[in-house]
């Protein structure tokens, strides 16, 4: 027996060995893959597809939004319209590079789901863009497919439809097949047989799409249907709409044939052309193809619109026989279909492919015809020349056609099976003989002076396959047969200095002429009131694509520095001429969001006089202030006031994920970077951590200015100055205290350079085409190195969504950069291998290694796991989790990040006539709304005003009238000062968008079904019905009838007021003595800033961050208000406010504010925003007032669900009713019925104590998100077995033996006293009835100190209930 437990034993440790060997040699190999990989992750987990289910819109969005995420590098996710009821048409694009545009990759879209209750398609789409996603690098085949092709999948047109239709339903009911509005999709589409014109508002899907076909010019497409199984091509009418057998043959009909069979003879059921469908079992396709007009007519189908109206062959493929078969099918399904899917894309790549470029300024050629002969349909060049039409294999001649071109024709075009022939032409334009007469044109010859054909394997099929090329030139008599020279980017035209008003006709200008990539807007103001205006350029410009960087060029800080406002406005120009036709500009543009600043000091340009050398004048702006020693210092205190170009800057940088900057200055020549200063502010090196990339960044500039690389740049003005390779460190030349380069760097994810760019401050206009010569490919240059580094995504890695706000750690530098709004980072780097650390609040760091080279940015992505992985790790073990919940929370942090509430604002647009309401007026209004939307309103009376007119209050909820204490509960009011009645009409205006938007916005709808909404427009009528329109600055109307300030009238205790309340204030102050409330939104006017409490003056504020935290989401939502600028003369309120958010004492303190009643007597903070400067402007500025202020009172919505939430009981189960809950040591709220409970925190780390009377106290800890969902939490209570503070064990065993002693001593007693008389023994009678008195007494003395220590935590010493009230307020 020993021997074989020692054998055993041995055994054991062979195992041991070999396993961990094992692991190790799997670690190794896995530690070499990861540095051999390009594109990194932090994490190996992948989203897993189980087939076993269909997606609902809440499901698709989140797993495309997860894939979106997580494999950013090749996918990326946008929507190209909305449903009628407001579902977005989610499309999927997956490419090498997603977020650009580029030429030289064919556009190829599937299409599914267009008919709702076909569902088959909807799933077998997601299936193929998790099989793209996750074996591209893993397949070849895959990743040359993703490559070198624009792919673009939406897996539901009708996604209305869909959540209509029923599982299992194959072919009976057709619920769901058409869109909310009873629209075919598929029979909507404009017709070549027809003349109809759909109503264009009953479809939006259509017209989504139409725009998108339109817009993106796509090669190939195929249209996922179900019902049969087949492939379907074009044309599926005829002009006699004969109902079948008509064959409707296309010009391109033996090539659409052709398609059909690629998928069908993949298929493995298609290809028998026997679907064997149960209600058509006869039914047989020859090869599982047909004709769609020879199958059945159908006029307005979109094959047919795609062919006609666009470069785009498309066709039909049926994929099953069940229209909605059960999900136990899918994986089925996908098998049939996958490989079908593969090998129609991979068409895309067949027949010929080229680009049509002017002969003469080498630029491209757009909308030009490419006329195949014989084939009676021609297609047209795209936006950069290109152009891609599919051929079979054969022999063709190929002309190209375009206005104001001489025609040119190429023949014998040789197109071989499998292989794109690429076919380039240059086009010469039409010349117009002077002497001629004017309609007489003398052409060129109709052959081109160079032709290349060549013959390139840009694709072939997973057979080896021999490559090679062939070169074939046509010649012209009497053309040279050398090759046409490269062609240059175009010039600006023009060299001049440009005033304000010059310059700002010139933005516009090209704003307007180039609105697809030129988006002009102002950061703010100057002291002197001229805007600081902003271009920005990019192929999206108007908003921050995830995975794109920012890039900022700023200029004329120094008034009189003049040479970098002009080149900045030369550089708009050369940017926007060049789009399209210079490789360069175009790939900067595609790739890079860039802003341009010509002016951050208008008002001192116009002081400054030309031809001045190095002078004063006109160098600070108009508060004689010099702006670059006006920021924040890092080593120096910074005294003088900031001026409103400088704040404007700052919030400029907060509210964009800026990642390079240059600051053009003038005065010498050289490239200056951090630091600027240094700790004892002398002229001496001062290195930054990230000294080296500096370095790096300012030779890029300078090495392409060779007379500023030179180093000697002002011989007459500074013979002794050199530097170095045209650079400098900023403290090494002089020291410069609060600069902007330096406040960049410390503050922002921003890296800032200053650019000296010449020895002339303000030289003359001659001299300025050289500035631009010397300059323009430095600041192109400089450009390109916000691509190197290293860059990627933060995610989560639970659901995929991107982390924000989470810090990027280089080892080694000690300068951590942010993650922009959506995850995304770029981190700026020299070539070398470095240690990278991602972490965020709530999540556990992940480290990796990255090698960054000189060839570009290094993708590395990391995926986060949460520090508790299931809600904070707050659920008690066997917790099932909700699938609704979780949807919900999806819902909120989508709508918390990125553009999701954005598109919130934008898909709920209602029509609307926007004017100032009287009091009957507004009573009438919301009687109709809960007349019209009975199910989601219920209006009740708070009370009377002075003159008895009704104090009224809205609830919108899917629940209206019933209490629901697991639901926050927001309040928005508005009118407590009558002469300020714009809050009044913004919330007649929310409520009436809620209403109109329930049932048919997703979002919407779930939002009030998760949410008690409650409305009261108006607390002070009487006063509204005595302001008057238009007088901004009046008080008539400010007060109630009887003369009373009403936000000085909320007062709680008895001790503190001297009169009864007012009715008004009375019927508000019961509204919030109801405590259900979790937040509170109070509109009012006269300024431009949120507040939060307190109005009293008091030295600190309890959860002070917490109350600016809830200012601050409404303030940052709004597009003036963040900016903290109020600019209101009226009411002498014209300093910065930082943010746009401040204490409402700071503002104005007074006691008895409504916002101070809230927090102390109601539990539930409040805060006022104020919407505007004038109190009553005139009606024609509340759409623009409304405007501001939508998303952020959507905002508060969201923020509601937020903080923390939860349910207090003991281990039964049963919910504990009244029991506090304490937040960090201070902040307190009171269970609901329900033992629910509910509060609003701060993003960051929070302790929870939760006490109740008779259970032990619990504690834990909670972290809370900006842009989740409140965290969860179960608090389940114990007994409190303590006796007099002591275990109860202790207690009871002392008892027990004090009893024990005292029978003893009793037997002692009683034989000692045995002899005695009767009426001894009386007395030991009494003596025992006197002991077991004094066991009751112990005991209820017992019960009674459990209490008193509870009593005893929260005592308060007041005189009334209000006193108790105010002692334990929030």
């Amino acid at each position: 027996m020993a021997h074989k437990r020692k054998s055993e034993s041995a055994t054991k440790k062979l195992r041991v060995s070999l396993f961990v060997s094992f692991v190790c040699v799997a670690v190794h190999l896995g530690v070499a893959d990861a540095r051999l990989r390009r594109t990194r992750s932090a994490s190996t987990s992948q989203t897993v597809e189980n087939y076993d289910k269909y997606y609902n819109y809440v499901d698709l969005s989140r797993r495309l939004r997860s894939y979106a995420q997580k494999f950013s590098h090749i996918a990326n996710l946008s929507s190209i319209g909305q449903s009628v009821q407001g579902r977005e048409l989610w499309v999927m694009r997956i490419t090498k590079d997603p977020h650009i545009e580029s030429p030289g990759k064919p556009r190829f879209k599937y299409v599914g789901n267009m008919h709702g209750d076909e569902t088959v398609s909807r799933q077998v789409l997601v299936y193929l863009v998790e099989y793209l996603l996750t074996k591209y690098q893993e397949e070849p085949r895959i990743a040359k497919l993703v490559n070198t092709t624009d792919i673009y999948i939406m897996p539901s047109m009708n996604p209305d439809g869909f959540e209509m239709s029923k599982e299992g339903v194959c072919g009976g009911p057709r619920e769901g097949r058409k869109n909310a509005n009873d629209k075919d999709l598929n029979r909507s589409f404009p017709d070549q047989y027809s003349n109809k014109t759909p109503n264009s508002d009953s479809i939006p899907e259509v017209m989504a799409v139409i725009r998108w076909i339109l817009d993106k010019q796509f090669i190939l497409s195929g249209n996922l249907h179900g019902g049969t199984v087949v492939a379907s091509y074009p044309f599926d009418d005829t002009a006699t709409h004969e109902q079948q057998g008509h064959y409707s043959q296309s010009p391109d009909d033996s090539l659409f044939r052709y398609l059909a069979l690629v998928y069908a003879k993949n298929h493995p059921v298609m290809k028998t052309g026997q679907p064997n469908c149960s209600d058509t079992p006869d039914e047989m396709f020859k090869d599982g193809i047909t004709n769609g007009a020879q199958w059945y007519d159908v006029p307005g189908g979109m094959q047919d619109y795609n062919y006609i109206h666009a470069n785009c062959l498309e066709i039909t493929f049926e994929l099953s026989c069940c229209k909605y078969p059960p999900a136990s099918e899918l994986h089925k399904e996908w098998d049939l279909n996958k490989e079908s899917l593969l090998a129609f894309i991979e068409q895309v790549h067949i027949g010929v492919r080229g680009y049509v470029k002017d002969s003469v300024s080498g630029s491209a050629v757009t909308n030009a015809s490419v006329v195949v002969a014989g084939v009676g349909h021609n297609l047209t060049t795209g936006s950069y020349g290109d152009y891609y039409r599919l051929l079979l294999p054969g022999v063709y001649n190929i002309t190209i056609v375009a206005t104001g071109y001489t025609p040119v024709t190429v023949n014998n075009v040789q197109v071989l099976d499998g292989n794109a022939t690429e076919l380039n032409f240059t086009l010469e334009p039409v010349v117009i003989e002077p002497n001629l007469a004017s309609n007489v044109t003398q052409t060129t010859p109709t052959t081109p002076s160079t032709i290349d054909i060549i013959h390139t394997f840009i694709w072939s099929s997973n057979s080896p396959r021999t490559t090679h090329s062939q070169l074939v030139t046509a010649e012209t008599r009497g053309t040279p047969t050398s090759l046409s020279p490269e062609p240059q980017p175009v010039q600006p035209q023009e060299f001049r200095h440009h005033n304000y008003a010059d310059m700002e006709l010139f933005l516009r200008k090209y704003s307007s002429e180039f609105p697809s990539i030129a988006h002009l807007y102002s950061i703010g103001r100057s002291v002197e009131n001229r805007e600081l205006y902003v271009m920005v350029i990019s192929d999206n410009p108007t908003v921050h694509e995830h995975g794109e960087p920012e890039f900022k060029y700023v200029g004329n800080m120094h008034g009189n520095e003049v040479v970098g406002r002009e080149l900045l406005l030369n550089l708009i120009e050369y940017l926007c001429l060049n789009y399209g036709t210079d490789q360069e500009v175009t790939e900067l543009v595609n790739n890079t969001r860039i802003h341009i600043l010509p002016s951050m000091n208008p008002d001192g340009y116009e002081k400054a006089n030309e031809g001045d050398v190095r002078g004063y004048r006109g160098r600070n702006n108009s508060n004689n202030f010099d702006l670059n020693r006006n920021f924040p210092d890092q080593f120096a205190t910074i005294k003088d006031p900031r001026q409103p170009e400088t704040i404007a800057m700052m919030n400029w940088l907060k509210s964009n994920p800026f990642v390079l900057s240059a600051n053009l200055h003038g005065g010498s020549l050289v490239v200056n970077y951090p630091f600027d200063d240094d700790e004892e502010g002398k002229t001496r090196y001062s290195k930054s951590p990230d000294d080296k990339i500096f370095q790096q960044l300012s030779q890029t500039y300078s090495q392409e200015n060779p007379l500023m690389h030179n180093g000697h740049p002002c011989v007459n003005l500074y013979p002794g100055e050199y530097f170095t390779d045209g650079i400098t460190n900023g403290a090494s030349w002089y020291n410069v205290a609060g600069g902007m380069q330096d406040w960049n760097y410390v503050n922002t994810n921003c890296f800032e350079v200053t650019i000296e760019l010449g020895c002339v401050k303000y030289p003359w206009a001659k001299d300025l085409p050289n500035y631009w010569e010397q300059n323009r490919r430095s600041l192109l240059q400089f450009i390109h190195q916000v691509h190197y580094g290293i860059k990627g995504n933060v995610s989560d890695i639970r659901d995929g969504m991107g982390i924000p706000n989470a810090t990027i750690q280089v080892e080694g530098i000690d300068h951590n950069i942010t993650t922009a709004h959506t995850g995304d980072y770029w981190r700026l780097l020299v070539p070398g291998t470095y240690s990278i650390t991602a972490s965020a609040h709530g999540y556990q760091p992940v480290t990796t290694y990255a090698t960054v080279s000189k060839n570009g940015a290094e993708v590395v992505d990391f995926r986060l796991t949460r520090l508790h992985s299931e809600a904070n790790g707050l659920w008690p073990s066997g917790h099932q989790h909700n699938p609704s919940e979780e949807e919900f929370e999806s819902l909120i942090k989508y709508l918390s990040l990125g553009q999701g509430l954005e598109q919130l604002v934008k898909s709920t647009d209602t029509e609307n006539s926007f004017r100032f309401r009287g009091y009957k007026e507004l009573s009438a209004f919301l009687r109709g709304l809960t007349l019209n939307f009975p199910k989601i309103t219920s209006l009740q009376s708070l009370g009377h005003s002075v003159e008895f007119r009704t104090i009224w209050a809205l609830e919108i909820s899917n629940n209206p009238g019933v209490s629901e204490p697991s639901k926050p509960k927001v309040r928005f009011v508005a009118g407590i000062h009558g002469n300020a009645p714009v809050g009044t009409e913004l919330l007649l205006e929310f409520a009436a968008m809620l209403c109109i938007n329930y049932g048919k916005n997703p979002v919407i709808s779930r939002l009030v079904n998760e949410t008690t909404i409650v409305i009261v427009p108006s607390i002070n009528p009487d006063g509204r019905e005595q302001a008057v329109e238009k007088q901004c600055t009046s008080t008539q109307g400010f007060t109630n009838t009887h003369g009373k300030d009403l936000d000085t009238d909320f007062f709680g205790n008895a001790s503190q007021r001297l009169v009864e309340p007012q009715p008004e204030t009375r019927a508000i102050m019961d509204m919030i003595l109801d405590k259900s409330y979790t937040l509170s939104v109070a509109l009012d006017g006269g300024s431009l800033v949120a507040t939060y409490p307190y109005d009293k003056p008091v030295q600190s504020v309890e959860n002070e961050g917490t109350l600016k935290y809830l200012a601050s989401v409404y303030a940052t939502n709004h597009p003036k208000m963040h900016l903290g600028n109020t600019a209101c003369s009226n009411n002498g309120q014209t300093s910065n406010i930082p943010d746009g958010v401040m204490r409402a004492a700071e503002r104005q303190s007074h006691m008895g504010s409504m916002k101070d009643f809230s927090m102390d007597f109601g539990q539930c903070p409040e805060i006022t925003v104020y919407t505007g400067c004038c109190v009553f402007p005139p009606t024609e500025e509340l759409a623009t007032l409304w405007a501001e202020n939508k998303r952020p009172l959507l905002s508060m919505l969201v923020e509601v669900h937020k903080g923390v939430r939860g349910v207090v009981r003991d281990k039964s189960g049963k919910p504990i009713v009244g029991a506090i809950v304490v937040m960090n040591g201070g902040v307190r709220v009171v269970t609901a019925e329900g033992g629910y409970f509910r509060a609003l925190l701060a993003p960051g780390n929070h302790n929870i104590e939760a006490v109740a009377d008779g259970y032990q106290q619990q504690r834990q800890e909670v972290v809370v998100s900006s842009y989740e969902a409140a965290s969860s939490v179960i608090i389940e209570f114990d007994m409190d077995h303590s006796i007099f503070g002591l275990p109860r064990e202790f207690v009871v065993a002392s008892a027990a033996a004090s009893m024990t002693a005292l029978v003893i001593t009793a037997c002692i007693i009683w034989c000692v006293c045995a002899a005695k008389s009767n009426r001894q023994k009386d007395g030991f009678h009494r003596l025992r009835q006197h002991r077991d008195e004094y066991d009751d007494e112990i005991r209820l003395t017992s019960m009674g100190s459990k209490k008193s220590l509870l009593a005893h935590e929260f005592q308060d010493e007041s005189e009334s209930d209000e006193d108790t009230l105010y002692a334990n307020k929030i």
